[in-house]
């Protein structure tokens, strides 16, 4: 019988590349954590004014139409973060339909890191009712 005096073992040197490979694979991994954070982040505020945006636009909507005026408000989100909400309401009348057209353009401010906003607009159409 023939006996090895091989070692078949991992060198230091090829524990110590694998490791490096690793720590390096792992750095690149916890700065995409960072960004993904970010976005994550962001996105959840965009969904917060856009419905705070809706739930403006759904109140004028039920509103009698004398009512419907142009008006600004602050909000404060679910993590304390303050949003202006800014409304115009541009007013047309047609006396031969007998109908008016409110149009109103909402916009929603807020900051981060960096100013952001978003506009929504809707259009409210309703019959003159003659007394």
């Amino acid at each position: 019988m023939k006996t090895s005096t091989k070692s078949t073992g991992f060198t230091l040197i090829e524990i110590l590349i694998a490791l490096f490979i690793l720590g390096f694979a792992l750095l690149a991994l916890a700065g995409l954590m960072v960004t993904t954070t970010k976005n994550n982040s962001f996105g959840g505020r965009m969904t917060e004014a856009a419905t705070f945006a809706q739930s403006k636009l759904e109140e004028l909507q039920t509103m009698p139409t004398d009512d419907i005026v142009s008006g600004n408000d602050l909000k404060t989100g679910s993590q304390g973060n303050q949003y202006t909400r800014n409304w115009t309401v541009t007013t047309t009348t047609d006396n031969d339909s007998k109908t008016i057209t409110k149009q109103i353009n909402l916009t929603i401010n807020w900051a981060d890191m960096y100013n952001h906003s978003i506009t929504v607009g809707s259009v409210i159409w309703r019959r003159i009712i003659e007394k």
